[in-house]
């Protein structure tokens, strides 16, 4: 096996016992990255030389005996996440050279844990999108097909962890963006609960909906990711103080005891693959052999997630986007010298058209006269959802569903159908509206040999039992050993 090819907890086994050395395990993914990166393109920024000098000092480290499971292992990193001395585009034409001041609190934690960031990696501008063809810089393509798609708007996290080109990365879930593109490149993506990871230094796109959290090569390594990056922050108003328990104790024994919530809603969805719903019902098989206990339950309010979510997240990134007015930092038009010329012209040139629209969307459901009728009534369909939802896990622990409605599809396919691309996203945009956790885990692979996933979702701050299903169905199955052949 390659020293690229390693999970996280074996990489940290192999340099506790000082198999390998961490300048080693860089050196050979920053040797990855550079044989395939011209085919994926899941890079922005590629830090090499930084990360061999941190490699370095995680090797002193490790040497006085001061290791932690991430010291010494390298990591890509989703560029809307800040990142001091090091650039932060979010995709867009107009942070093309912002460099922050500052570490996000996230990069701060994995900084203090000895990871090494290897880069930053691709993303939709601002996080909107489902298959990074919105990135102002360039597309990302699928490690498993480079003709498709590999979700988004952490499309550029997903695809680095399946082509091998980090041992794990951090992605953030605005609708369903780290679980779709972990779904559609066969890896593990969780959406932690809102609150339980700081928001300080991401650049935010939907503030009541943003969420950090890891993706990975399997589920052991998005637990010792979650593990580090959780917790309470005062820099972050929205985060909650509550201990955080260890997720990389997952019980192995089985899954007697639980009861699965499956939503009959979900069946019903139109555009749900065939080979999606049977992968489902595999995998529903497979958690009963567990010993779970699957029972059938309905969540009424979905049907309307998507025109509730649309709303809201419109509305919130033309609130958060109305920063971007080239003065203080940023792109801007040189060439104008009316001050309401240089903002229509900077704002015209340096956001790209998903953006624009978005923004356009959302001034407009916050305008006068029709934020009630719109904002308003998302915010009061959010409510049903929320309570859907708390009504569901009176009867059970947890619920699971397709996570993507289909297998990745074709570069170019909906780019010009937006209504489409938004229903990629049907069976994650609850999560986030609810503000419950989520993880998806590879469930099996669609006719044309693209991997499909599997949603589990959970009460507030219940990670632990998501961890519990997700590890127990990985043990006994072996989709997450499969690799794309690049």
């Amino acid at each position: 096996m390659k020293l690229y090819e390693l999970t996280i907890h074996k990489a940290h086994d192999l340099l506790k016992k000082r198999e390998i050395s961490s300048l080693e395990l860089v050196q050979s993914v920053i040797d990855r990255i550079y044989a395939v990166e011209k085919k994926v393109d899941a890079y922005i920024t590629i830090a090499s030389d930084a990360a061999i000098l941190h490699a370095k000092s995680a090797d002193k480290a490790i040497s006085s005996g001061n290791i932690t499971p991430l010291t010494g292992i390298p990591l890509s990193i989703k560029d809307l996440i800040c990142t001091k001395n090091l650039r932060t585009t979010c995709a867009s034409g107009i942070l093309d050279n912002f460099v922050p001041p500052y570490n996000a609190t996230v990069i701060t934690k994995l900084k203090q844990a000895g990871a090494v960031i290897i880069g930053k990696v691709n993303m939709d501008e601002f996080a909107m999108g489902s298959s990074t063809e919105n990135s102002g810089i360039k597309p990302t393509r699928n490690p498993w097909n480079l003709e498709y798609i590999p979700g988004g708007s952490s499309g550029g996290s997903a695809a680095s962890v399946a082509a091998d080109m980090c041992l794990g990365s951090l992605g953030s879930d605005t609708g369903g963006s780290i679980r779709q593109p972990a779904s559609h490149c066969g890896v593990v993506g969780m959406k932690p609960t809102y609150g339980r990871v700081s928001r300080f230094g991401l650049v935010a796109f939907a503030s009541s909906l943003d969420q950090i959290g890891p993706l990975s090569k399997d589920v052991l390594d998005c637990a010792i990711l979650m593990n580090i990056i959780s917790g309470f922050d005062k820099k972050d108003s929205t985060s909650v103080p509550k201990a955080v328990p260890d997720y990389s104790a997952i019980p192995s024994e089985g899954l007697k005891g639980i009861t699965v919530g499956i939503p009959k809603e979900f069946n019903e969805t139109k555009g749900l693959d065939p080979e999606v719903s049977e992968a489902v019902n595999n995998a529903i098989k497979v958690i009963e052999d567990q010993g779970a206990k699957c029972v059938d339950v309905s969540l009424p309010h979905t049907k309307y997630a998507v025109a509730a979510y649309y709303v809201i997240a419109s509305s919130e990134a033309s609130s958060n986007l109305a920063r971007y007015d080239g003065v203080k930092y940023g792109f801007r038009d040189k060439d104008k010298n009316n001050l309401m010329e240089m903002y229509k012209s900077t704002r015209s040139k340096g956001f790209g058209f998903e953006v624009k629209r978005r923004i356009l969307i959302g001034t407009y459901c916050l305008s006068a006269g029709y934020y009630d009728a719109y904002y308003g009534k998302a915010s009061q369909v959010r409510t049903l959802i929320v309570e859907d939802f708390n009504k569901v896990f009176d009867v059970c622990d947890v619920i699971i569903s397709p996570t993507a409605p289909t297998s990745a599809f074709k570069i170019g396919e909906k780019i010009d159908d937006p209504l489409t691309m938004y229903l990629s996203d049907i069976f994650t945009l609850s999560a986030n509206l609810a503000g419950i956790p989520g993880i998806s885990v590879p469930c099996g692979f669609s006719s044309n040999g693209l991997p499909m996933g599997l949603q589990i979702m959970g009460k507030h701050f219940d990670e632990e039992k998501l961890f519990n299903l997700a590890y127990n169905f990985e043990q006994a199955t072996d989709f997450h050993k499969k690799k794309p052949k690049l």
